[in-house]
């Protein structure tokens, strides 16, 4: 069963689709998101913080030490916000929030190649996923750094 998990910054200008690889994570397990215009009100806490390219997402790290404790086997000093985020067990569903949105033009190109050109539109088709991955890269997006 797939879980559609969803949170609005704290701000509210922003709303974000979370993945929970292997539903081994609640939804309740993240507590809070910040937007990089969220107010800089409350102070950053590695312990139960992670950081990617201006985005924080707050865990309830009691909740997921026990959640991923329980069906892991791991200790409670291996269960961080890092692990949480870069081994998909509360990430994001895209590579960044907002992905979906920013690439639908470039996208809606490529198919209109589709329809005209099936061989042209697969190279176009890898030249610009390998272009987009690097761009992400680049731009110092978490998920990008491990793909």
């Amino acid at each position: 069963m797939c879980i559609d998990v969803r949170k609005t910054c704290e701000c509210g200008a922003n709303s974000v689709q979370f993945h929970l690889r292997d539903n081994v994570i609640l939804p309740e397990a993240i507590t809070r998101v910040f937007c990089p215009s969220c107010p800089g009100e409350t102070p950053y806490n590695d312990d139960t913080m992670l950081l990617d390219n201006g985005w924080v997402i707050e865990y309830d790290m009691v909740l997921a030490k026990f959640l991923v404790g329980g069906k892991l086997a791991l200790t409670p000093d291996q269960i961080t916000p890092a692990l949480l985020f870069d081994e998909g067990y509360a990430c994001w569903l895209e590579m960044y929030p907002g992905e979906k949105e920013a690439i639908r033009a470039e996208k809606e190109q490529l198919l209109r190649i589709k329809e005209k050109d099936q061989r042209q539109y697969l190279t176009a088709i890898t030249a610009w996923n390998i272009d987009r991955i690097n761009k992400i890269k680049d731009a110092g997006w978490r998920k990008g750094l491990r793909a």
